[in-house]
């Protein structure tokens, strides 16, 4: 089969590999007919080289055709149309049933420390093959996948994988409170999202980017947009009483711009040999946290950061003092895909649309041109802002 595969720092190339097969009673094989790339996938382009490996398989968001299944699988079956959940959860485990499906104990990647296994992400978690290909095999597919109907185009089912549940997560995680103010800082996918649930659920919504055309599809879902380079933290006080907003959604993350030392340290460890790197990230990694800084400059005293955006640093400086002082709440982590699926599902499949999942995808490509969308995707060239594969 086709398959994109990571060959080294910002290079990435669509390669003939074996086909998946079954390995355990619990597998199954899903033909892909969609598979979006996520803006975590261009840490793996960018800061997360250490921890690649040349050919492993990308891409953490897919959707497809059941072609087989282990014997331990029942509740899908050969030719269900299925969404799989970025992170490998096992359901039955403590962290499962507690709602924590990303910290499944029998996932977890203990090498690291790390929590579960997800799709296509390095050896951080489990160098688990992932869904930009043709094909996938599906660990603990008796659990996993989400069985949507035939019906309607790929995209309206396809963000729940990750986006869709992602920025639901934050936005209940930031729980600003009946009427309360809600403020989300990047414009990317989860962002986006993040703005139109938090609409969706009756908050003020302030969306931040410093690109154009992302604050443009936010406005077209009547989301209020200002633009990060313009004195963001004095606008989102002026719009909120001089308080700022009751909670704030970091949907940043480590490659924040405005963070020059730390950009270049995130250079200087992606150009060391992959052990060295390794090592690096392990002990004295930091983080772009400009986004995180402006999220505790900007929310109210006693509010809530939740953070969305993924961070790597082990490092990293935090103002502890002023978050001390503003009696900050902070929540984040790995999505729990399965845990929301369940309620997101009926949004999604409405035909009225209600969160706008048919107006996220910007570009369409096929399998083959997945590098240059990649690389228009990092240079967020052409108002780039969802690419959605189809091998």
């Amino acid at each position: 089969m086709k398959a994109l595969t990571w060959q080294a720092k910002r290079t990435v190339s669509v390669e003939e590999v074996p086909d998946p097969v079954i390995q355990e009673p619990t597998d199954a094989i899903v033909r892909i007919t969609s598979s979006a790339i996520c803006g975590s996938d261009l840490h793996l382009y960018e800061v997360l080289t250490p921890f690649m490996d040349k050919g492993d398989i990308i891409g953490h968001e897919p959707m497809g055709i059941v072609e087989e299944v282990g014997s331990a699988v029942t509740h899908i079956k050969a030719g269900d149309r299925v969404v799989i959940p970025f992170n490998v959860s096992c359901g039955h485990c403590f962290m499962c049933t507690q709602g924590l499906q990303s910290q499944c104990e029998i996932t977890q990647v203990r090498e690291y420390n790390n929590n579960a296994q997800f799709l296509g992400y390095s050896r951080l978690y489990g160098s688990v093959p992932g869904g930009q290909a043709e094909y996938l095999r599906v660990p603990h597919a008796d659990y996993g996948p989400i069985k949507v109907p035939h019906t309607g185009q790929d995209e309206r089912y396809l963000f729940l994988s990750d986006v869709v549940p992602t920025a639901w997560q934050a936005v209940q995680y930031a729980a600003p409170g009946q009427g309360g103010s809600l403020a989300v800082l990047g414009l990317g996918p989860v962002g986006q999202m993040s703005a139109r649930i938090g609409k969706h659920l009756g908050y003020e919504v302030f969306a931040v980017d410093p690109v154009p055309e992302r604050r443009a599809m936010a406005e077209r879902h009547g989301i209020a947009t200002l633009d990060s380079t313009d004195g963001v933290v004095e606008q989102l006080k002026d719009l909120t009483g001089g308080r700022g907003p009751h909670a704030v959604v970091d949907a940043v993350g480590m490659e924040a711009h405005g963070s020059p030392v730390a950009g270049m340290a995130h250079q200087a460890v992606g150009a060391l040999p992959s052990a060295l790197g390794r090592k690096a990230m392990e002990t004295a990694g930091v983080d772009r946290l400009g986004a995180l800084y402006t999220a505790i400059e900007a929310v109210r005293r006693g509010g809530t950061i939740s953070i969305s955006g993924v961070y790597g640093g082990m490092k990293d400086p935090l103002p502890l003092m002023t978050m001390f002082d503003k009696q900050l709440q902070l929540r984040m982590g790995q999505c729990n895909v399965r845990r929301w699926t369940e309620e997101l599902l009926p949004l999604v499949d409405d035909p009225a649309d209600p969160l706008g999942v048919l107006d996220l995808t910007t570009h369409t490509a096929p399998l083959d041109q997945a590098p240059a969308m990649y690389e228009k995707f990092q240079k967020k060239e052409d108002g780039c802002i969802k690419v959605v594969l189809k091998p």
